[in-house]
């Protein structure tokens, strides 16, 4: 079965996201900051990562650069709603840092799932 990475901060969101996933046969583990999301990632090495950008304690695009220094190959979609910037902005960011797909918030389920098939298929 294939592992998700879920770091979102909203937790609405991030449960919302997660059910998703799973009723998609994905086996999902969640995180609320980019901290509690590398330790997960070093403990349980998932396929993907999916990361929220904005968040307290350890963003998405530190984390994104934490991953990709780990493990360059791992496969990375960046979400964002944007902050105290649009979030076209910080999505171009995490492009720049290497992250393989990004998703401007709110976005559609179908919209999701399309992007985690062409990363792992």
């Amino acid at each position: 079965m294939i592992k998700i990475l879920l770091i979102e901060d909203n937790e609405v969101m991030r449960e919302t996201l997660k059910e998703l996933l799973e009723r998609n046969s994905y086996e999902v583990l969640a995180a609320s900051d980019g901290e509690e999301g590398t330790k997960l990632y070093n403990k349980f090495l998932p396929d993907l990562v999916i990361t929220d950008l904005i968040m307290p304690n350890k963003g998405g695009l530190r984390t994104i650069v934490d991953l990709k220094q780990q493990t360059p190959s791992l496969k990375i979609i960046a979400i964002s709603g944007g902050g105290t910037l649009e979030a076209e902005q910080y999505l171009n960011a995490s492009k720049f840092l290497k992250a393989d797909k990004t998703l401007k918030k709110p976005f559609s389920n179908e919209q999701l799932l399309e992007r985690i098939k062409e990363l792992i298929g």
